[in-house]
């Protein structure tokens, strides 16, 4: 919501534009996520490389990409659906391609230019609802 700050502007907006990005502010800083690195990174990226994430294979950034494939049209969007609900409560939205029944996915997080903790928990959490 920006709204611009004009005299005219009731007071109680002007509040409640400020308390929204406080808010704003407050769960971009607050989370758990952070950025992977030595050992930590090679036993997470290790533990989704099993499952069938492929680490790098974009190689002009960090990211981890993985295919799944289900019985038809229907599966693949209803597993978008429900992935869709997580990544929002998250905050943490991926980028994703379907075709039929098809869905590619790709996880990075923007803010650090690399792979985070929040990738990890997308892509487990989609392992989960995959099956």
């Amino acid at each position: 919501m920006n709204l611009p700050l004009k005299k005219e502007m009731p007071l109680s907006l002007v509040r409640l534009r400020s308390c929204m990005s406080r808010v704003k502010m407050h769960r971009a800083f607050s989370s758990a996520n952070f950025a992977l690195i030595g050992d930590d990174r090679a036993t997470k990226l290790a533990n989704l490389s099993s499952t069938g994430w492929e680490v790098g294979a974009d190689k002009s950034r960090d990211t981890i990409h993985k295919k799944f494939e289900f019985e038809n049209f229907v599966d693949a969007f209803g597993f978008m659906s429900k992935v869709a609900i997580v990544a929002e409560k998250m905050d943490h939205h991926p980028e994703w391609f379907n075709v039929y029944n098809r869905v590619e996915v790709t996880l990075t997080t923007h803010d650090f230019t690399a792979l985070s903790q929040n990738d990890v928990e997308l892509a487990n959490k989609m392992n989960e609802l995959a099956k």
